[in-house]
């Protein structure tokens, strides 16, 4: 039996988490698969019911994809409910290489942050500690935390 990985995420505007998290992994949106239009005629013609099928779903990617396929695919199911509280799991997006000199690392961590706060993001905190470790805390548009180190 083959084990794949894939990524959920509650959200409630699928559409700007795909363009958001797209940017901060370097992902595709995933388009429907068969020639179909969207993801909701490719649903429609497999037999979903219509009621399963909320106003707008499928209409516009809802799902990002690693280009080169090595990491796991990431759908966003829109759900009612706001987030609340602290995630149980995040994401680190490690980009400063271990192995580098502090100022690299954090020249490179910094650059990262920059792009994701220009896409929608929000620094929570800085992790500058004395012994050299460097880390930013942040959260994407709908309140996720992930860390970029």
């Amino acid at each position: 039996m083959e084990l794949t990985l894939q990524l959920v995420m509650d959200c409630a505007n699928p559409r700007l988490m795909v363009a958001f998290w797209s940017r901060a992994l370097g992902y595709e949106p995933e388009l429907p698969p068969g020639g179909h239009p969207t993801w909701r005629a490719y649903w429609q013609d497999m037999g979903v019911p219509a009621e399963e099928l909320p106003e707008g779903a499928g209409e516009t990617p809802e799902s990002i994809v690693d280009p080169a396929g090595r990491g796991p695919r990431v759908w966003f199911q829109q759900v009612p409910e706001v987030k609340a509280g602290k995630n149980r799991v995040h994401l680190d997006l490690k980009v400063g290489g271990r192995d580098a000199p502090l100022e690299v690392r954090t020249r490179r961590i910094d650059e990262k942050v920059g792009g994701l706060t220009a896409a929608g993001a929000t620094v929570l905190r800085v992790m500058d500690e004395p012994e050299g470790f460097y880390a930013v805390v942040l959260q994407d548009p709908e309140g996720n935390e992930f860390c970029v180190a």
